[in-house]
């Protein structure tokens, strides 16, 4: 599925060949450069989670594009709940917009399409999870209308 956005950017789903570019995504800026495999071994790591992600109804990995570039990226997760009355969520994550093309707009109309598509699904919410560190995407995120209204634990295996 491709949409086109302008005549300009689109967003569809994300294929093998997007891999590559979507891992430099996720390692371009300070705390991705930190967890991220840039290295050539660690492509094969991304490319089995990328077949997982495209082998699982539960899971879509898109992409956004502008004038042929992959600029944006998110993976949206659907979860069945028992709460809310056997409700569907969509739980949003990894959201990255190349560092060169932030504060365009880019990231609010992934957003935009990520919340319309969770609600063509007839989700009951759409929650995302973002380090406490990234004050600034806080702020985009609550431009949008979500609410800081849980405290999100992890704990790394």
């Amino acid at each position: 599925m491709s949409v086109p956005i302008n005549s300009q950017m689109n967003i569809r789903l994300a294929v093998s060949e997007d891999i590559e570019a979507i891992r430099a995504l996720l390692a371009d800026d300070e705390l991705g450069k930190q967890r991220e495999d840039l290295s050539d071994s660690g492509l094969a790591k991304y490319s089995e989670a990328f077949e997982k992600i495209q082998n699982d109804p539960g899971n879509d990995l898109y992409i956004a594009k502008l004038n042929g570039r992959l600029v944006g990226t998110f993976q949206l997760t659907w979860i069945p709940y028992l709460s809310r009355a056997g409700s569907l969520r969509c739980l949003i994550e990894a959201v990255r917009v190349a560092t060169d093309f932030r504060d365009r707009g880019i990231g609010e109309v992934m957003m935009k399409f990520a919340i319309r598509t969770a609600k063509d699904r007839n989700c009951a919410l759409v929650q995302l999870t973002t380090d406490k560190t990234r004050e600034k995407a806080h702020r985009f995120y609550e431009r949008l209308g979500f609410e800081s209204s849980h405290i999100g634990m992890k704990l790394s295996l």
